[in-house]
């Protein structure tokens, strides 16, 4: 029987305790494990960065949120594999995934740390990188040409501009060039989408973010069906060690609990903030993939459940405009991170993506990013649009493009 997506989140990897009948499996702190005997190691537990109880519940869950084709009766073929941090997967995973000399096809809009991890840290290895528009195929195709990329990476939702790229069409594209497909799936979580049911070969997240969904938990995730990258990922996760802790494991968990649950309401929430957004006079541009009028809205309405909790805006007012709005507001907290149950409000220019200033990957100074909490949404909307009239009157000057496409 194929269990539903909110029971597998629950129980997954969470059966009661064997010994005490706890509900809540117990949280394992221990660093090593008593053997009975030289390599008598009881349920395969020796050293705590090679295997602990809590961090495999946690892997056994997300494999099966993330799984093809997952079913109670069966052992799933897919394997996770969690981290320190969401930079730390994607550092292993590359490491996997590369050699020198390698090359990576990345989004022209990726997030500024997965950026500055490929052309900061991997290209003193000799690792190239291409940025390119990966929603254009044509494009696409011509870059995998000339730089033989053996890995794409992707966003879909992307980070910070909510770009949406098919994953079945890009992963065939890929398997043509003998490349490696990897979606990031931060924002969309498995809760609205499934990359490895799509074509995809790995699926990264940071955990961090609407997995934990409470702002209180630093993590990471890979996820594959792919045997032999899990087998290369397994080696560099204990031989580095980037390991994630038993109590974010935890942590994490329970915060998946209602992982379903909150995607549901972040969803409907900022499609909400969009609408009213985009009909604003002090906003230039709404980028949500929820509208309409947004560039891969078919698309995402295909391939995801649900359109997600991001959002972002460009202003009228520009970069001065910008900057006082994000000040502005009461109940959005300005700060980096994004994925909780409370609402957060950024300026990426000069926070997430300072990396990229002065790159191809740099974002508009007048765009204001989103993360649209599970708050009341009246009590929301009166935040933003409060916040967008308290700023200086030239706000409201110039006139709203009528094309408000992502």
């Amino acid at each position: 029987m194929t269990e539903h997506f909110a029971t597998r989140a629950i129980h997954v990897g969470q059966q009661p305790d064997s010994a005490t009948g706890a509900v809540i499996p117990p949280l394992h702190l221990a660093s090593t494990f008593a053997q009975d005997g030289v390599g008598g190691l009881r349920g395969g537990y020796e050293y705590g960065r090679t295997a602990n109880p809590t961090r495999d519940a946690l892997q056994e869950n997300l494999a099966a949120l993330e799984s093809v084709g997952w079913t109670a009766s069966s052992a799933a073929s897919t394997r996770a594999f969690s981290f320190a941090s969401g930079l730390a997967a994607e550092d292993t995973l590359l490491r996997a995934l590369l050699k020198p000399g390698g090359h990576v096809l990345l989004g022209n809009d990726a997030y500024g740390g997965t950026y500055r991890l490929i052309n900061g840290v991997f290209a003193q290895w000799g690792v190239g990188h291409t940025t390119v528009d990966l929603a254009d195929i044509t494009a696409t195709r011509a870059a995998l040409a000339a730089s033989r990329a053996s890995v794409v990476w992707l966003e879909t939702p992307s980070n910070p501009l909510l770009r949406i790229v098919d994953i079945s069409t890009l992963s065939a594209i890929a398997r043509e060039y003998g490349a490696t497909l990897v979606v990031d799936n931060t924002f969309a979580t498995p809760a609205l989408q499934r990359p490895l049911t799509l074509g995809a070969d790995v699926v990264v997240h940071s955990t961090t973010k609407y997995i934990g969904g409470h702002s209180d938990v630093i993590g990471g995730a890979i996820v594959t069906a792919n045997h032999e990258i899990a087998d290369k990922v397994a080696f560099l996760h204990n031989a580095v060690g980037a390991i994630a802790a038993p109590f974010d494991s935890y942590l994490t968990l329970r915060g998946i609990k209602t992982l379903e649950l909150r995607m549901m309401q972040h969803s409907a929430n900022a499609q909400i903030l969009a609408e009213a957004l985009d009909a604003h006079p002090a906003v230039d541009r709404v980028f949500y993939p929820g509208l309409p009028a947004h560039r891969g809205h078919e698309i995402a309405a295909e391939q995801m459940s649900g359109f997600g909790g991001m959002l972002s805006l460009t202003l009228t007012g520009g970069v001065v405009a910008a900057r006082e709005f994000v000040a502005a507001t009461r109940i959005f907290t300005l700060a980096e991170s994004l994925g909780g149950v409370e609402s957060l409000i950024s300026y990426p220019h000069a926070m997430t993506h300072a990396s990229v200033v002065g790159t191809p990957l740099a974002v508009p100074d007048n765009l204001v990013r989103l993360s649209v909490g599970i708050e009341n949404v009246t009590d929301l909307l009166d935040d933003v649009t409060a916040a967008l009239t308290r700023g200086r009157t030239g706000w409201m000057a110039g006139s709203k493009r009528t094309s408000v496409s992502g």
